[in-house]
């Protein structure tokens, strides 16, 4: 599949999972299961009714209110505060060192953000992984800003949330791409004029994007 280069983008805006880090949602509603002796459908239904992760990814929870509520959801008010962030950050897999490579070579000639409903302790976690996988510190050396759903107090696909990255950043819509894993996402983008590429496997950032580095 070829993807063509347009030659307009003065601008990149990146998602965080399935994107720059591979992640695999349904571990983490696994490793809560396994802890509290419940079924991972069950947890995953328990938390999906109770509006847990979006309320966390929108700020409304802090870390140490999350850990209460999965607390209190699985009915575990001994677990440890590691306990519950190591099962939550099960989903986070591994970070190529190729992508990291291919955005520091569009940092070249290209602004580039990141735009991510995230946590803060998965953003925590991941700059952990950053740095085992590819000696980077944080993800703040790689993009001149980071937009965070848990810091604006709102997620994707709220149009508010493009609308206040591009205001904020100072761009235009039609000079940034946009990549993103969920077709809501990327089509919530695309509505208000900013070019995407929706990244689905087999093919990752890296296939995307190779014409923007040559």
């Amino acid at each position: 599949m070829i993807f063509v280069k347009n030659n307009n983008i003065k601008n990149i805006v990146f998602d965080l999972g399935n994107v720059i880090i591979d992640i695999d949602v349904p571990r983490a509603a696994q490793s809560f299961a396994e802890l509290s002796g419940q079924r991972a459908e069950d947890v995953l239904e328990l938390f999906g009714t109770s509006g847990l992760f979006g309320q966390f990814e929108t700020g409304k929870l802090d870390a140490p209110g999350f850990r209460t509520y999965v607390r209190e959801l699985l009915q575990n008010p001994d677990w440890e505060d590691a306990v519950v962030d190591t099962a939550w950050n099960s989903l986070l897999l591994d970070i190529p060192p190729e992508r990291i490579a291919m955005i520091q070579k569009l940092g070249e000639n290209y602004r580039l953000f990141l735009l991510s409903n995230t946590s803060s302790i998965h953003i925590e976690a991941v700059n952990q992984i950053l740095e085992e996988d590819t000696g980077m510190a944080r993800l703040d050396d790689l993009f001149e800003k980071l937009f965070l759903s848990y810091e604006m107090g709102l997620m994707k696909p709220d149009p508010a949330i493009y609308e206040q990255v591009l205001q904020e950043a100072g761009i235009e819509a039609g000079e940034t791409l946009f990549l993103d894993d969920n077709v809501d996402n990327i089509a919530a983008a695309r509505a208000l004029g900013i070019q995407t590429f929706h990244v689905q496997p087999p093919l990752t950032m890296l296939d995307f994007l190779q014409d923007y580095v040559a």
